[in-house]
């Protein structure tokens, strides 16, 4: 049994249990709150075998097989750190951390200490997410040149959206997921970065546009936004035709067109739970391997990211707190 344990008890560490929780071979052993209240009604719902009031209890117990930071993006930093010292693999749920120097101390400190560490972003281990490259690959769309990306949802009054001091934004909650489409696709020989953003009341950036530029010509327009719902999708445009992504943030379905024709169409497979699964299925994979890092989410890959979302921060006029550290 490959036990997991989760650092937060909020809705994320939910969709977390709600994925392991039918599994054989897996489970949410153990949670931690600051609110042993809320970790133990966090046990009741899920069947889970131990309730902390505290993190470093959790991190303390010899159990653990893998800890789950599922904390604001504010918080990542001090808790993943936290269980690297108390020798644990750690998933960071997305983004990694505020910024890159934060993410850079991190995968330093895991590298040190011979463990494993890597990022949450749940849509770069479903397998549908590498049915489209596949599907690039074979030709069919011709050569690929111009990507769409888009994930908005009405959030501009959530609190985690409009605090500075919680990493708030659309960029790390939403955009991170547009940039991660982009750069699995057409890779990240990127040249050139176009962008513009509208700021809320509290300084955060409620949406925005980015474009970018590859070397090789090809190019991506992104947007994301807490201010408004859209279509969500991700379109992979070619000489020959295009793939058709119904969700970037969790696709279900795959349309592939040629000349303007449904040829092919791919789901989810049958047997996925909600999606978070896959992302653990790597984790012990990688563990058992004696990996440090998993090659769908390499720890330079993160790193970049973190480096291209801080440059359209300063870029925006966009600060947390944890830049000035």
């Amino acid at each position: 049994m490959f036990k997991v344990g989760i650092i937060g008890a909020g809705w994320i560490a939910d969709k977390m249990a709600e994925a392991l929780s039918p599994l054989k071979d897996y489970c949410v052993y153990a949670i931690a709150s600051r609110s042993i209240e809320k970790a133990e009604e966090f046990v009741q719902r899920w069947n889970v075998a131990k309730a902390y009031g505290s993190y470093e209890e959790m991190v303390d117990d010899k159990d653990v097989d893998l800890v789950y930071i599922a904390t604001p993006h504010s918080h990542h930093f001090p808790h993943t750190m936290l269980a690297l010292e108390h020798g644990k693999h750690v998933l960071v749920e997305k983004a990694f951390t505020a910024n890159a120097a934060e993410a850079e101390i991190l995968i330093r400190t895991a590298h040190e200490k011979g463990l494993f560490i890597t990022e949450a972003i749940w849509t770069r281990y479903m397998p549908l997410s590498h049915k489209v490259k596949e599907i690039m690959e074979s030709g069919i769309i011709g050569e690929p040149r111009l990507l769409t990306a888009t994930l908005c949802y009405m959030m501009e009054f959530k609190e985690r959206i409009l605090r500075p001091d919680l990493c708030g934004g659309a960029l790390l909650d939403l955009g991170v997921y547009a940039l991660n489409f982009a750069r699995m696709y057409f890779g990240t020989d990127i040249v050139k970065t176009v962008s513009n953003c509208q700021l809320g009341e509290t300084g955060m950036d409620m949406q925005e546009c980015i474009s970018l530029c590859f070397a090789d010509g090809k190019m991506a327009n992104l947007q994301a936004g807490t201010l408004c719902l859209n279509d969500r999708q991700g379109i992979i445009n070619g000489t020959e035709g295009y793939i058709r992504v119904d969700n970037i943030n969790c696709p279900h379905v795959i349309e592939v067109y040629r000349d303007y024709e449904l040829v092919a169409r791919y789901e989810k497979p049958e047997d996925m739970v909600n999606g978070y699964e896959y992302q653990v299925y790597e984790c012990r994979r990688c563990i058992e391997e004696g990996l440090k890092e998993s090659p769908m989410m390499p720890h330079e890959e993160t790193l970049s990211i973190m480096r291209q979302m801080d440059s359209l921060r300063k870029e925006w006029g966009v600060t947390y707190p944890m830049d000035q550290q």
